[in-house]
Parts: structure tokens; C-alpha cells; sequence
């Protein structure tokens, strides 16, 4: 067809389209797996106002946080479980040893960030389980925070009790 031309229909555009070398567009080269020399992959993962660095690397499942077991040092298993979900939905349970060290806020925001620098780590090392992880929602910084007190009043919302009389 040449420049000049009209098209009738959306099939006769459609050809006219595909013929042109911009439509064909840059071929995207594979993304690359991120690990430094030891075979590690790293992220950093943050919650509220904790922070965690993650190191990630093969092996039989151990998890490690500043220096304890995850099982010590995460008691409640509600924490044990979300520092779990990362690899239950990317099926690699317990294919992956883990080393983190968390700072910062209480036991429930580092065991987000815990999770948030996982699944990071996991997409740097394996980039094919990204669309997965995204789709749990797990890649997404959560961004709640903790309201600031307000002058005038005890709390960020909270009034003194009313008085009529």
C-alpha cells in the first residue's frame, strides 16, 4: 500500500500498521539475574518504620534474623507465616537461605518488611516469579504509617469526652 492511500476497514489499517518497522518495536533483551559473587541476591524491605536487609542464596530453608533463628525470633506464628508467604506462592518453600537483618518499629512491621525485601530478593534472583509475586501484591511497599499526635488533643484523632454541664 503506499503512503497516500485510504483504508476502508480496521484490517486494511491493521496491515498497514504491521508493514511499518516501527510497529515491529524494540525486542526487550531478558532480564538478568541479580547475585553478587557469593551466589546471594539482595533487597531491602521496608514497613511503617522498619527496615530489613535481605540476603537470599540456594539451599535447605533456613531463615535467619539478626543472628536467631526465625522461629525465636518471630514467636507469634501469625509473623512466621507472613515471612513464609513470599515462597508458598513463588512454590520455592524452604529452597532458599535466608539471612536478614531488621531495625526499627515493632514485630509486626518488620515482619512486613521482612516479606516486602524477600520478595524483592526473590525477584532479583529469579526474575520469571515477578508477574507472581506482583500479582500477590507482595512487591508493593505497604504505606500506612502511624498518624501524627495533633496539638489539642490526646491522640492523632481522639477528643477530651465531651462535657454538657
Amino acid at each position: 500500500m503506499s503512503e497516500t492511500q485510504t483504508t476502508n476497514s480496521l484490517a486494511d489499517l491493521k496491515n498497514l500498521v504491521a508493514g511499518t518497522p516501527a510497529a515491529v518495536g524494540p525486542t526487550a533483551a531478558p532480564v538478568q539475574p541479580k547475585r553478587d559473587a557469593l551466589g546471594r541476591s539482595y533487597a531491602t524491605g521496608r514497613r511503617k518504620n522498619a527496615i530489613a536487609r535481605v540476603w537470599i542464596k540456594p539451599g535447605k530453608g533456613t531463615v535467619t534474623i539478626n543472628d536467631k533463628p526465625a522461629a525465636k525470633y518471630f514467636a507469634r506464628p501469625v509473623l512466621r507465616m507472613l515471612i513464609a508467604q513470599p515462597f508458598l506462592v513463588a512454590d520455592r518453600y524452604q529452597q532458599f537461605d535466608v539471612t536478614c537483618t531488621v531495625v526499627g518499629g515493632g514485630l509486626s512491621g518488620q515482619a512486613g518488611a521482612v516479606r516486602h525485601g524477600l520478595s524483592r530478593a526473590l525477584t532479583y534472583f529469579e526474575p520469571g516469579l515477578r508477574p507472581i509475586l506482583k500479582k500477590a501484591g507482595f512487591l508493593t511497599r505497604d504505606p500506612r504509617v502511624v498518624e501524627r499526635k495533633k496539638y489539642g488533643k490526646p491522640k492523632a484523632r481522639r477528643s477530651f469526652q465531651f462535657s454538657k454541664r
